[in-house]
């Protein structure tokens, strides 16, 4: 029932970004001149509520729009209606619908679907990961320096001590390819994937990584905070790799690597 749930609400999301995909619709901004809100992630959200709802009336929600909506803690859905937002409202087809299940505070469901790619990603916890309903895996990549990585980047607190812009030129000074794609949930499924061998990014909300961090996982790979402490969406810093790679992401990350 949940997971028939889950597809059925990551469906209705889906179709309301097919429909409104380069046409016409309203746009308005949050903290942010470039922090966008469609009308196509306000009614993309109002569907997938409307889902869970009916399945599930007494589940806890937790969604991008409007944020939390109380319920029954055991069970929390964490819903991101359109990851990718600015990708979206300028007709990019690098954005998703992205949601995640959790019970009893661990995440057991994930799917992110990119309805302009014909991506469905899922996972369930002990089950594996899956696009399209074939098995996925991380990356075989062993060293930092060889690998293919995804970050983001915000558009606050660039110069923090160790924040994006060092971290960023700290890769790009030592020739590591360095991709943004602008969405978190598909880093985290293309990682899963093993098109990218790693990724971090300084600071997500749970929505960004909820579904996307138990797809690496299922996958065989990977996913801490900056520390290197098992990660939970409810933190921002997120290092996400094939496993392989991942103390010496770390280290990479944090400043520690000088080679």
């Amino acid at each position: 029932m949940f997971k028939a749930t889950l597809l059925k609400a990551t469906e209705a999301g889906s179709g309301i970004l097919r429909h409104y995909f380069n046409g016409t619709f309203e746009v308005s901004h949050k903290s942010d001149i470039n922090d966008l809100v469609t009308q196509a992630d306000k009614e993309s959200e109002a569907a997938i509520v409307a889902v869970i709802r009916e399945a599930f009336p007494d589940h806890y929600i937790l969604s991008e729009e409007v944020g939390a909506l109380p319920g029954d803690t055991s069970h929390k859905w964490v819903i991101d209606p359109i990851d990718g937002t600015v990708n979206f409202a300028n007709g990019i087809p690098l954005c998703c619908v992205s949601i995640g299940l959790e019970k009893d505070g661990q995440m057991i469901l994930g799917a992110v679907y990119n309805p302009f790619m014909n991506e469905f990603f899922f996972a369930e916890r002990g089950q594996g990961a899956t696009l399209n309903d074939k098995r996925i895996q991380v990356s075989a990549q062993t060293e930092v320096r060889r690998s293919c990585i995804v970050t983001g980047f915000p558009y606050t607190y660039l110069d923090t001590p160790n924040g994006p812009l060092q971290v960023f030129e700290r890769f790009l000074r030592k020739g590591v390819p360095l991709r943004r794609l602008g969405s978190a949930a598909i880093d985290l499924c293309w990682t899963a994937a093993g098109r990218f061998d790693g990724f971090y990014e300084h600071r997500l909300q749970p929505w960004d990584s909820a579904a996307g961090y138990l797809i690496v996982e299922e996958a065989g790979g990977k996913v801490t905070n900056f520390k290197g402490e098992p990660y939970s969406p409810y933190e921002h810093g997120i290092v996400a790799t094939n496993g392989r790679i991942h103390a010496e992401m770390l280290e990479w990350v944090n400043g520690k690597n000088q080679s």
